[in-house]
């Protein structure tokens, strides 16, 4: 039995925070490190990791870091943080690691710089995506390992703030190379690793292999982040029972249900808050959030990608989805929406 069983067998708890340490500065004068309480992040999702649904999650209670959606480098230094929905953040959304990606020899300082200037708690290394769009710029799971070393290693030379690195178990399921290739990541300076129990080529459907993030957490000496696979309290538990992970990583889990983090928070950090909420009305209040968070423009999109997700709650969510799906405005999806919750069997 593994030593967070134990934990949970004996004590029904768990260390209610996880610790990122910082590096020097330029000073060399030794930085405060970062601490999350309780250990349980929010997952970069594409379109769904925006300021509207981090609000949402905060305002819930349960969550301790965040992650922004996949940055380009070569787009960032020019992107307005006033208008643009990949930096739109406001300051309680915190602590915040802004997520990049980059080909293995694109020049990443500018993109860090600006970074800064945005007041990042944290930089992310995208290495795990395996979506099309990232193969032709060998960025994501596609860049080669020499790539890697390179890039981490210009990362880590180019700031101060913790480095964290997203990865999946690989091509194929090979423990020495995935090893090898985690402790070449802590060699080269990254302080905090988030391991998604899934090969590069397999889809969401594939259970994740929550005891192959576990070789990887006996083998390195920084704290472990586990994603993948945890949609209930039950598999929060199951896999910090198989991972031995210092926290978790919530995804679309999150998005069909953003009270996940507070249920996870109670039952196995014991932390006090409030888990009572009306679906409807956390579908209501994200909307609200949409529109003071984004330009009229950027709003009916990602409401319709949240509820693809949300829509899973209800018996009949399909009904709902299909709707604001078909809607034209925003105030069409939400007189749709408030049409389902009055005439559908929704609990």
């Amino acid at each position: 039995m593994s030593n967070i069983s134990n934990k949970l067998q004996q004590h029904n708890q768990l260390p209610d925070s996880l610790f990122i340490r910082s590096c020097s500065d330029q000073n060399n004068s030794v930085l405060p490190g970062i601490r999350c309480s309780p250990p349980l992040a929010l997952a970069p999702m594409v379109g769904l990791s925006h300021s509207a649904l981090r609000i949402l999650i905060l305002e819930i209670g349960g969550v301790g870091l965040f992650f922004s959606e996949m940055l380009s480098v070569a787009r960032l230094p020019i992107e307005n943080e006033i208008v643009s929905p990949l930096l739109c953040r406001t300051p309680a959304e915190t602590p915040f690691f802004y997520q990049i990606f980059t080909g293995p020899d694109q020049d990443i300082v500018p993109a860090v710089e600006r970074l800064h200037l945005l007041n990042a708690q944290g930089i992310d290394l995208n290495l795990g995506c395996p979506a099309p769009v990232l193969r032709k710029q060998g960025a994501g799971s596609f860049m080669p390992s020499e790539g890697v070393q390179k890039t981490v290693a210009a990362l880590r030379a180019a700031t101060h703030l913790p480095i964290s690195a997203k990865i999946r178990l690989g091509r194929e399921l090979n423990e020495d190379k995935l090893i090898s290739f985690c402790k070449m990541l802590v060699d080269e300076g990254i302080d905090l690793l988030t391991v998604h129990g899934r090969l590069q080529g397999e889809k969401f459907c594939r259970r994740a292999r929550w005891d192959w993030i576990g070789k990887v957490k006996s083998a390195v000496h920084i704290p472990v982040i586990a994603n993948g696979g945890i949609f209930s309290v039950d598999d929060a538990r199951k896999c910090l029972e198989q991972s031995g992970a210092d926290g978790l990583m919530l995804g679309r889990g999150a998005v069909c249900k953003p009270w996940l983090f507070a249920d996870i928070a109670k039952s196995l950090y014991k932390y006090n808050v409030s888990t009572k909420i009306q679906v409807k009305d956390v579908y209501f209040r994200f909307t609200e959030l949409l529109q003071e968070r984004f330009l009229p423009e950027r709003r009916l999109g990602r409401l319709k990608q949240f509820t693809h997700y949300y829509a899973g709650n209800f018996t009949f969510g399909h009904h709902l989805a299909a709707k604001v799906q078909n809607s034209k405005t925003l105030k069409e999806a939400v007189e749709a929406a408030a049409d389902f919750f009055v005439s559908s069997p929704y609990h």
